[in-house]
């Protein structure tokens, strides 16, 4: 009964393992601050408009040419100390983020903007992928699964606040672009503080154990290490499957993503002052995420110990595929906010155990880049998604087809990885050299 609290409490005890968390939550508030500005910027502000494929090419602009980072950053990665990544990349994003703030006062639109916002996000991806990367260097190993629960929930949940403090802090600024620039400005404190943090660790304290230098990289090297850790992790048939599977989650979070933010701009109404539509009624939906992904932080841990990752995970996408179609059937606010909760759940679930199998299952040498091939993954499917939902779905955002397609999905997969468990695939072995 007390295996996860004592879990977390031994997490805690270690020092290196709090600075790293704290530079995680630090870096994902100030995340959830500025993405909320964006997302008022663009979906919620009286002075601009936007329908379904405006939407679309904004998620595509800003994260398909930063996924191309993903195999930069990887190689760096494996060469680079992973704590000089994390405190010079979050001061290097404050400033980023001043200059879109400056952008969005001047009611810049268009290329400038998503220029700006899209080298906020590429360096982004240097910092989540050297979290994951460095996140062995601060636990031992069989602990790897409550510290994947732990701190990416909790990353996950304080994003959500770092959201919902924008949300207030935009009530109190008023509506437009000048109130959407203050917003987007309160991200800088938490950067700032987020390097402070990691500036705690010695430079080697992250790995990588093995450095291959900083010499000047040229692109030929940069494609022969994203293709090293590609192969390296199609070696590797339980890390395959699992990215196999988060690919799948993500086009269909992607898809749920754009029709929600279409159900609240252009056709939910308000049930009452507790269900509001807008932003503040995303927000909602996003707290419930985080909510339903608290859960699965708690829970994860103990039921694979009990039935190990593949069973857990097909249960996860079993469960996404049932209660995505049945709580979002009756396209209301309030199933809307349930089926937020039911995808936090599962999404965090599966993230969970798709990290840890990485981590378990990939040696050092090559995790950097392995991480980058999975982030650039796991944003390429998601806009794949978004775009072809600008099509798919109307500007009501109501449409059962998709709804009924994302529920097929999500069981089909489940299927699939049972039997790559049944077949012994998914047998998880220590890492490769």
């Amino acid at each position: 009964m007390h295996e996860a609290p004592s879990g977390v409490r031994r997490l805690l005890g270690r020092p290196d393992f709090r600075r790293l968390l704290g530079t995680r939550l630090l870096s994902q508030f100030g995340d959830g601050v500025f993405q909320a500005a964006l997302a008022g910027t663009v979906l919620f502000n009286p002075q601009r408009a936007a329908d379904p494929v405006d939407v679309a090419a904004g998620f595509a602009v800003l994260l398909l040419p930063y996924s191309l980072v993903g195999p930069f950053a990887g190689v760096w990665l494996d060469r680079w100390s992973r704590r000089q990544v994390l405190v010079l990349a979050n001061l290097a994003r404050g400033l980023l983020v001043l200059v879109v703030a400056a952008l969005i006062a001047g009611g810049v639109a268009g290329g400038p903007f998503y220029v700006a916002g899209l080298l906020v996000f590429a360096v982004n991806r240097f910092l989540l992928a050297a979290l994951s990367a460095g996140l062995p260097h601060t636990v031992e190993q069989r602990w790897l699964v409550s510290a994947n629960a732990f701190s990416t929930t909790a990353g996950t949940a304080v994003s959500v606040v770092g959201g919902g403090v924008a949300v207030a802090i935009a009530s109190l600024a008023g509506s437009g672009d000048v109130a959407y620039a203050v917003v987007a400005a309160a991200a800088v404190l938490p950067y700032a503080t987020a390097s402070a943090v990691a500036a705690g660790f010695s430079r080697e304290h992250l790995g990588p154990d093995e450095s291959l230098g900083a010499e000047r990289l040229t692109a030929g090297d940069v494609l022969r290490g994203m293709v090293a850790g590609a192969r390296h992790v199609f070696a590797i048939p339980p890390a395959a499957a699992a990215l196999a599977a988060m690919a799948v989650h993500r086009v269909c979070f992607g898809l749920l993503t754009l029709m929600t933010l279409l159900l609240y701009r252009n056709t939910f109404e308000a049930w009452g002052p507790l269900l509001p539509t807008g932003l503040a009624g995303v927000g909602q939906v996003l707290s419930a995420g985080a909510a339903g992904a608290l859960l699965a932080a708690a829970v994860t841990p103990r039921v694979v110990r009990r039935i190990g990752k593949p069973r857990w995970s097909v249960v996860l996408l079993a469960a996404g595929g049932v209660g995505q179609v049945a709580l979002g059937v009756p396209f209301v606010p309030p199933t809307a906010v349930a089926a937020g909760f039911v995808l936090g759940f599962v999404g965090q679930g599966v993230k969970i155990c798709v990290d840890t199998t990485l981590q378990e299952t990939v040696d050092d040498a090559h995790r950097g880049r392995v991480f980058s091939v999975y982030d650039t993954l796991f944003n390429v499917t998601f806009v794949v998604a978004v775009v072809a939902g600008a099509f798919l779905l109307p500007a009501s955002g109501v449409s059962y087809g998709v709804l009924v397609g994302i529920g097929a999905a999500y069981l089909l997969t489940a299927l699939a990885y049972a039997e790559c468990d049944r077949r012994g695939f998914l047998r998880s072995r220590t890492p490769v050299s």
